[in-house]
């Protein structure tokens, strides 16, 4: 059986986890995003899927509080599935956006909501502490993370959180929350066909600042069908053929390619496609493939512009780590 081992491993701080993890949004059938049918997976069938996960290597799980549908909590999925797990498992969770019990998006949380969101966190999962919490903002339009970051150093500091992260940000967001405390991984939209990480210099300023960036979307989601183009389409399928392997697994080779720092949080709820996707940590592309694949896609919708490259002069604090 191949291992999320095979990929690497990276350290979340002083966490350290296999390169390939495991996102939960997909595992309550809520909709979010488009990336899911709707249907909730049957509760023994969730955990019996988070278990094979684990058994297969993988040590990183990707959640939220807002992962929910009626019937699925996705905190409460894994709480389940980890109370009758003896091995260890790092669980990334994210605070900020919250959804009210009937699914609907709330406004983003004031600093001095961060601590409820956190405490809701603890008592799904079953945790005295959270392993590390990614603040989520609002994208482009979000002007300043320090008084969210802020709060969430003082969580650190009363035993409630051990690690600190940030969720769909610009590269000053980085650069500013690294001002106020260490940042072990960036979560941002990232993948074969949407880069805008990497012109913003964002994936490029994590490397420099030994912070791990942790694609999601990288395998499919709204930015694959905004930003797919058929050219490329065409080069995923020809790599694919020539390593017996699928295109989701290209496309997840891909983005661990493109940095050790670099990890993978690819959801399924098809343990099929759980096998395949740990699999693609050990699939191997040459660099004429990834040349080919990083050739321009005149067929592809341009991706519209949001931030600018960060300049980080002047930043010379180190967070000690690596890091859905």
């Amino acid at each position: 059986m191949n291992s999320a081992e095979a990929a690497g491993a990276r350290k979340l701080g002083d966490l350290e986890v296999n390169r390939v993890g495991y996102g939960a949004m997909r595992l309550t059938g809520n909709g979010m995003m488009g990336n899911s049918d709707g249907t909730p997976i049957d509760r023994d069938l969730a955990v019996g899927l988070l278990h094979s996960a684990f058994e297969q290597g993988v040590n990183h799980i990707d959640t939220a509080a807002f992962y929910f549908s009626p019937l699925r909590s996705a905190n409460e999925l894994i709480n389940r599935a980890l109370s009758s797990w003896h091995g260890e498992v790092v669980v990334v969770t994210k605070v900020g956006p919250a959804r009210d019990s009937s699914g609907e998006w709330l406004t983003m949380a004031r600093p001095d909501q961060l601590r409820g969101q956190v405490e809701e966190n603890l008592r799904q999962l079953g945790r005295d502490h959270l392993d590390v919490v990614n603040l989520r903002c609002n994208g482009p339009g979000t002007a300043s993370v320090i008084e969210h970051f802020g709060a969430l150093t003082e969580l650190c500091k009363a035993g409630l959180i051990r690690h600190l992260g940030l969720s769909n940000v610009r590269p000053e967001h980085v650069v500013e929350a690294l001002t106020v405390a260490p940042v072990v991984c960036v979560q941002n939209s990232y993948g074969l066909d949407w880069r805008r990480a990497d012109e913003t210099g964002l994936v490029d300023l994590c490397q420099e600042q030994g912070i791990a960036f942790v694609p999601y979307f990288a395998v499919s989601g709204l930015r694959r069908e905004a930003a797919a183009g058929r050219e490329r389409d065409a080069r995923v399928h020809s790599v694919a053929r020539a390593h017996g392997a699928t295109p989701a697994q290209v496309r997840i080779a891909w983005t661990l390619h493109r940095g050790p720092h670099v990890l993978a949080i690819p959801g399924t709820t098809n343990p099929a496609h759980l096998a395949e996707n740990i699999a693609a940590g050990s699939l191997r592309l040459t660099e004429h493939e990834l040349a080919l694949l990083d050739e321009p896609d005149e067929s592809a919708v341009r991706a519209p512009t949001a931030g600018t490259r960060c300049e980080v002069a002047g930043v010379s604090h180190r967070p000690d780590r690596g890091a859905e």
